[in-house]
């Protein structure tokens, strides 16, 4: 499988170096299992197995993954543990293309849908206001103009740090305050976009899932109140994901896509974590594209997923 080489040096050192602490835990672990061994046997695939799981991958994944290697061994009769990791990283890429996440290569939106009309959704504290911030900066930095609606109004502190990242990028807000109606501000958000030609609208919401019927009640209504708008919005609904938290991550996607009609993926906090495998599993057991990945703190450390530069960090 050919590697493309469509990121520029910087942005991949970035990856890299944002990917290393999961790379470094793979690397040693797998580098342990096949030490003295000179072909893939039952014993390596076991403990390959146990590598996979391990770093969060999952079990149906993992287990998906350890066939397809199967396949190869027996297809090929003999293949030697060093040809282990390239055999990896090609069914890792295929299972990541199956499940559409594409090689996104820029921060664009489909030109015919104006404005473009994101909503954002996710629990407390996965990063997901710091998301939309470094979001806005790199779409404001592709040249679009963009308007923020502060519609998680059942913080206080939502509403707020929403407000300075607004004046940090240098991007409008529309913002009623806490206790405003969630629907209202969306709705008066993509109002205010539509008259002034903002390109992209995101929106943020509640993150709260203490009550599943309440949450999937207002992202309901929200959206309702968009359509009398522009009959086809949300066009992306973008569920923000902490990759530190590994199996729990799985959990809230789990929650979150059968609330709502999530059709994007932004996985946060990948260099503090060696739980990056989570990426994998996700993308896999949901079938939604995953295409934001934080790997950093600075406003260009919000990176597009491509998965072929993904997968190259990963096991290079």
């Amino acid at each position: 499988m050919a590697f493309l080489n469509i990121f520029s040096k910087e942005k991949k050192e970035k990856l890299d170096k944002g990917l290393s602490k999961t790379k470094d835990s793979v690397f040693s672990k797998i580098s342990r299992a096949v030490a003295g061994k000179s072909k893939v046997d039952d014993e390596v695939l076991d403990d390959l197995e146990e590598i996979l799981v391990t770093s969060d991958v999952g079990v149906d994944t993992t287990l998906k993954i350890i066939k397809r290697i199967e396949e190869r061994v027996l297809r090929d009769k003999y293949l030697g543990t060093s040809e282990l990791n390239n055999i990896l990283k090609e069914e890792i890429a295929f299972l990541l293309q199956e499940n559409n996440s594409n090689d996104y290569t820029d921060f664009s939106v489909p030109p015919e849908k104006h404005p473009y009309v994101i909503l954002v959704v996710g629990v407390n504290g996965v990063g997901k206001t710091t998301t939309i911030g470094k979001l806005a900066y790199q779409f404001k930095q592709a040249g679009k103009s963009v308007l923020l609606g502060a519609a998680d109004t059942f913080r206080a502190a939502a509403v707020d740090q929403l407000v300075i990242w607004a004046n940090r990028v240098g991007v409008p807000i529309v913002d009623q305050g806490m206790d405003a109606d969630p629907a209202s501000v969306a709705f008066d958000t993509i109002k205010s976009a539509m008259a002034q030609g903002n390109d992209i609208v995101i929106i943020d919401t509640a993150g709260r899932l203490h009550n599943k019927v309440n949450l999937m009640n207002e992202l309901t209504k929200i959206k309702r109140v968009m359509q009398k708008l522009i009959p086809d919005a949300p066009h992306e609904i973008l569920l923000i994901l902490d990759a530190s938290t590994g199996q729990n991550a799985i959990e809230q996607a789990r929650q979150f896509t059968a609330a709502t009609e999530v059709n994007a993926l932004a996985l946060t906090k990948l260099d503090g974590t060696a739980k990056g495998g989570v990426v994998i599993g996700i993308s896999d057991q949901f079938k939604v594209p995953v295409k934001y990945i934080g790997i950093g703190e600075k406003m260009e450390d919000l990176q597009i997923f491509n998965r072929t530069e993904f997968v190259d960090s990963l096991f290079n």
